[in-house]
């Protein structure tokens, strides 16, 4: 497999057209398995064909298992400088049931080594509306994540998916899926805790200490252009998307030819449109309306008069120097919101 991603890197390297590179994200799977020599490699690979700026925000995610002292020593060698751990909850019953590897007390060891490892720059994933999940369990969970102090926390409901092993004991009655109305109590926990204790909601799933926002994620919020390399990853240049294909063995016996198995889609101005609405709409900068109509010609407040009046009414959105912004009661409805003002 990195011999595969290593010629993708290099048959790639046009991709961005030298631009400068920001961030790299290892992520995607469970890079934390990677042996030094091999994450080294991929590394050297990427800067010797892609312009990466000096100082450039590396992130590897990583299961709290894989994250021992000495690994943490491999990672910092290599240049990662940001960590994602995948904590999800601090319930060790609850990690059982989700089969997680480790326990309480692993994740927030895996934690203080990094620490001690010298990584200043820690996001911590939590999960809720998990099966079972009182509003008092959630609480806990966010309590102990702010006694650790990461400075960032990306929080998501449980997503339960047709054919994973969830969707199996979903549909055969083992797991029971929370309500909607659950999740959503659970968010506003969260958006009510966090802030509290300084960190800043700058996306609907994602919080952080000042200073401290994921550069690689806000990119995509942005709309900025990236490279995505390995099984089912995407990319994308401004003007179309590209998506790998998914199958581990296909993929290598592709790249082993020298070619990127991969589909090619040519984004209409609809299609920009849209995704630029459900992106920056989900963030604390909120769409900016002026910026559809000087780039698409596209006059959202317009178009969506009626619909926009209503919401202002019920007090979720706000609009302000042309610029649309949902309210912490507009976040729960953010999808819906989104889709509502697409284009067809």
């Amino acid at each position: 497999m990195v011999n595969a991603i290593v010629r993708e890197l290099v048959l790639q390297k046009d991709y961005l057209a030298g631009e400068r590179i920001e961030t790299i994200y290892l992520g995607g799977g469970t890079p934390s398995l990677l042996g030094q020599d091999e994450l080294q490699t991929l590394l050297n690979v990427i800067r010797a064909n892609h312009n990466i700026l000096s100082g450039a925000e590396i992130t590897l995610e990583a299961n709290p298992d894989d994250l021992t002292p000495e690994k943490l020593v491999h990672l910092k060698a290599a240049g990662v400088n940001r960590l994602s751990i995948g904590i999800q909850t601090f319930n060790t019953a609850r990690l059982k049931a989700l089969n997680r590897v480790h326990d309480e007390a692993l994740a927030v060891k895996s934690f203080n080594d990094a620490r001690s490892a010298g990584f200043d720059n820690i996001s911590i994933d939590l999960m809720y509306a998990l099966p079972e999940e009182t509003l008092d369990d959630w609480k806990h969970d966010i309590e102990r994540a702010i006694e650790l102090a990461p400075e960032h926390i990306s929080s998501y409901s449980l997503t339960i998916e047709p054919k994973t092993a969830f969707g199996k004991w979903a549909a055969s009655g083992k797991l029971k899926p929370e309500s909607d109305d659950v999740a959503a109590k659970h968010l506003e926990i969260l958006m009510e805790v966090l802030p509290a204790a300084g960190y800043e909601h700058y996306e609907i799933s994602n919080f952080a200490k000042p200073g401290f926002h994921s550069k690689h994620n806000s990119s995509y919020w942005k709309g900025q252009k990236y490279l995505g390399v390995g099984p089912s990853a995407h990319s994308f240049d401004g003007l179309t998307r590209q998506y790998n294909i998914a199958n581990n063995h296909l993929y290598i016996k592709s790249l082993n030819t020298n070619i990127i198995p991969l589909e090619k889609e040519i984004l209409t101005r609809e299609n920009r449109i849209n995704e630029y609405i459900l992106t920056s709409l989900r963030t604390s900068w909120g769409t900016d309306c002026g910026f559809l109509k000087s780039t698409y010609g596209y006059d959202l407040p317009a178009e969506n008069k009626k619909y926009l009046s209503e919401l202002l009414d019920k007090k979720l959105i706000t609009l302000e120097q042309d610029v649309l912004k949902l309210t912490p009661a507009g976040k729960l409805f953010a999808d819906k919101i989104s889709s509502d003002l697409f284009v067809a």
